[in-house]
């Protein structure tokens, strides 16, 4: 058993060496790309690695088993994303703990794309005319339950309403068409502690939905099994106190691209200041991320604040912020 721990980190390194730079990248095989982007500053500092985190609110967007073993009754996480293209997305988790009888979720992403210009093919100097501002939106919405069935073992699940809307069009008939798709998709989880120090496993099925269809071409959601690790290094140090170092290691299998792995770290100094960093490996665009956090006991809560930079490639640096509370 306690020989565990590092067989699984050399599973994780020969599914990266054996498939993860070769082949053909199953690329433009999905849709509704913002179910994929990170969520929360404090998992996007650590470079999605966020598998097995299993006292957190934000936990839900990567794995429904994440609130399992939550600290507080109440939970409430807000986030927002500066993405690329001046695209923001909004994002929220609430948690409650119920004891015995498991632990409840609803969480939440809105997109807002900013100003998009249409247009239409006209037969003047330019080629087309202005037709007005698109109103293109996207959200989701998810209900989580999760529950420890042992002290050792946790699973979740998670259903979710994914809308998006790219707005009108206009068709050969000259009517407009208003392109928007929607429909449910589930998730599942499990996390499991093996009794070795803090070290635990698991994995999750995220985005598992029929498919969708704007016009004639149906597609799928982003469908990614992943598996992941996690654990405190500190614990091979007897005299750690006040201090913790959390790596985890995820794997990813999407349905549109070759395997990938997300690698990450959270140092907590009296469960009070973090410093957090994490690298993407086989992306095209994201890489390396960082980030710190804050907590304090304020009021009677829980007050979370944390903030992360990732690289975004040509794309420049993507930011994100967090606020929460719990009590």
């Amino acid at each position: 058993m306690k020989k565990m721990p590092f067989i699984l980190i050399i599973i994780f390194l020969a599914i990266l060496s054996k498939q993860g730079y070769s082949g053909i990248k199953k690329v433009a095989q999905t849709g509704i790309q913002f179910l994929k982007i990170d969520v929360g500053a404090r998992p996007a500092a650590m470079g999605g690695a966020y598998l097995m985190i299993d006292d957190d609110a934000t936990a839900m967007f990567y794995n429904s088993a994440g609130i399992s073993k939550m600290r507080h009754s109440f939970e409430f996480l807000a986030t927002q994303t500066q993405w690329i293209a001046d695209i923001t997305y909004t994002a929220f988790a609430v948690a409650y703990n119920a004891g015995t009888m498991g632990q409840f979720g609803v969480s939440g992403i809105v997109s807002d794309y900013g100003k998009i210009f249409g247009t239409q093919i006209a037969s003047n100097d330019l080629g087309f005319i202005e037709t007005g501002n698109l109103s293109a939106t996207s959200y989701v919405m998810g209900l989580t339950y999760a529950r420890a069935l042992t002290d050792k073992f946790s699973i979740g699940g998670q259903v979710k309403y994914v809308y998006q809307q790219l707005g009108e069009s206009i068709t050969t008939s000259n009517t407009p068409k208003k392109n928007a798709v929607g429909g449910l998709a589930y998730d599942f989880g499990t996390i499991f502690y093996p009794g070795y120090k803090s070290f635990r496993f698991g994995m999750t099925i995220r985005n598992f939905s029929q498919q969708f269809k704007y016009e004639k071409t149906a597609f799928e959601l982003p469908l990614t099994f992943s598996i992941g690790i996690a654990m405190d290094v500190l614990d091979f140090f007897d005299q750690a106190g006040d201090h913790s170092l959390l790596l985890a290691i995820d794997a990813l299998h999407p349905r549109d691209y070759t395997e990938r792995l997300h690698v990450g770290f959270e140092y907590a100094f009296h469960k009070m200041f973090f410093l957090r960093g994490g690298y993407k490996i086989n992306y095209d665009e994201e890489g390396l991320s960082a980030g710190v956090g804050f907590q304090k006991e304020l009021f009677g809560g829980n007050i979370i604040i944390d903030y992360s930079y990732s690289d975004g490639g040509v794309f420049n640096a993507v930011n994100r912020f967090s606020f929460g509370i719990a009590f």
